[in-house]
């Protein structure tokens, strides 16, 4: 795809990496084919290859007026057009240089521009997010039922000190999933201790920048990668082997470190090593032996991947093969690779495309009636588990249950 990029754009990092990304580009729009905001709307500006000539004509020097920010808003960034596209095009990035484009050259209304502002401000901090739902929990029964069924409630859990091993990793806490589901990761890090491996978490580290980044606000999401490679780094000079993230959220966030920071000269070299030794949970169990666990298997499991786990980490079947391995039963998910809704905020400022997606996608999930619903990322688990018939854990959940019979799930046949 040929392109004349505006004189004022001309020369900057981004720009060259835009227009790299718009010549890999053939037209051939087998994308569409897997865009879950196309196959609802049918648009072709609310599918990728629409969205990629609306960049384009930003960079050419259009201004970036409403229309153009409501199509690149409806993203979920989920990749899966990364999956299919023959050509390999990079298209998220294109996406997320385009986004912090149209945020800095466009004004959006004054509501709309309030309301990102206090999610990326309420949702990227631990402490922020708990002290929100605390507050909510004393208006709950004052709200809507659409909204008190859907609002998560605060939770606790008590801290797991990890006991010492040879064999080492950092874990990201993160700032949703300690606030809903610390469980999560204390129960992690008890399945690494029985594993011989001393996971710890590093107070200092929060937010991964994710929230910031897909809202189109660059510059908060590398204070955010800085902030965590300070964080870790000093336990990586003495020997951490691996950066573990529980939430297939924020892993790809965590690798792209590299490239998000590629032009900043004092933390270039640190974000690219951070980001060679940051492992999705999948990946690290994958290659573990893992004859020291006893679940309670079989169990009758549908496992929903989120995208975040298929389409950017490029981890389809992993967990599946990992939970097959253990025993469990997985039935089959028709059209596995689409995305439930939940994107981050998406399911926030999208509701009405969130909810139609999550109405097809539970409706898959549950077609094979099973016992349980598992995932892997934090945010798809909170958008599905209000409406499921069945319980929705994390999959690292059903690894540990048959010593944390607080669990709650249904006993195996």
């Amino acid at each position: 795809m040929q392109t004349q990029i505006a004189s004022r754009y001309r020369g900057l990092p981004a720009t060259a990496e835009a227009e790299e990304v718009l010549r890999s580009c053939v037209h051939c729009g087998f994308c569409n084919a897997t865009c879950p905001t196309y196959r609802l709307t049918a648009d072709e500006l609310d599918g990728p290859r629409g969205r990629i000539y609306q960049i384009k004509q930003v960079l050419e020097g259009e201004p970036p007026g409403a229309a153009i920010r409501r199509h690149l808003d409806r993203c979920l960034s989920c990749r899966a057009c990364e999956t299919t596209c023959p050509s390999g095009v990079d298209y998220h990035r294109l996406l997320d240089i385009g986004r912090e484009l149209v945020e800095r050259e466009g004004r959006r209304p004054l509501l709309q521009r309030w309301q990102r502002r206090l999610l990326a401000w309420g949702l990227s901090d631990r402490q922020r997010v708990r002290g929100l739902l605390s507050l909510a929990g004393l208006v709950r029964p004052l709200l809507p039922a659409r909204l008190r069924r859907q609002l998560p409630r605060a939770a606790h859990t008590t801290v797991t000190t990890p006991r010492t091993h040879e064999r080492r990793m950092l874990l990201l806490d993160g700032c949703v999933q300690p606030a809903t589901t610390p469980q999560i990761n204390a129960r992690t890090i008890g399945l690494f201790d029985r594993l011989g491996i001393e996971l710890r978490i590093v107070a200092e580290a929060g937010c991964c920048g994710a929230l910031h980044h897909h809202l189109g606000d660059g510059a908060q999401a590398r204070r955010k990668a800085r902030a965590n490679i300070d964080a870790w780094w000093p336990l990586l000079q003495q020997g951490a082997e691996a950066i573990v993230v529980t939430a297939s959220g924020c892993a790809p966030m965590v690798k792209d470190y590299g490239v998000l920071l590629q032009d900043d000269p004092r933390y270039a070299e640190r974000a690219a090593r951070v980001a060679s030794l940051t492992r999705d949970l999948a990946e690290v169990l994958a290659a573990e032996d893992l004859s020291p666990l006893d679940t309670s298997a079989p169990r009758r499991i549908a496992f929903h991947s989120p995208c975040s786990l298929q389409h950017a980490q490029k981890l389809d079947g992993v967990v599946e093969g990992i939970l097959r391995r253990l025993g469990f039963e997985l039935v089959p998910v028709r059209d596995a690779q689409l995305c439930c809704g939940s994107a981050g905020t998406y399911s926030i400022l999208q509701p009405r495309f969130a909810e139609r997606l999550r109405r097809d996608k539970l409706e898959q999930l549950q077609r094979g009636q099973p016992q349980l619903i598992a995932t892997a990322n934090i945010g798809c688990l909170l958008h599905l588990q209000p409406h499921a018939g069945v319980p929705v854990v994390h999959w690292v959940e059903l690894l540990t249950a048959d010593r944390e019979p607080a669990l709650g799930l249904p006993p195996p046949p």
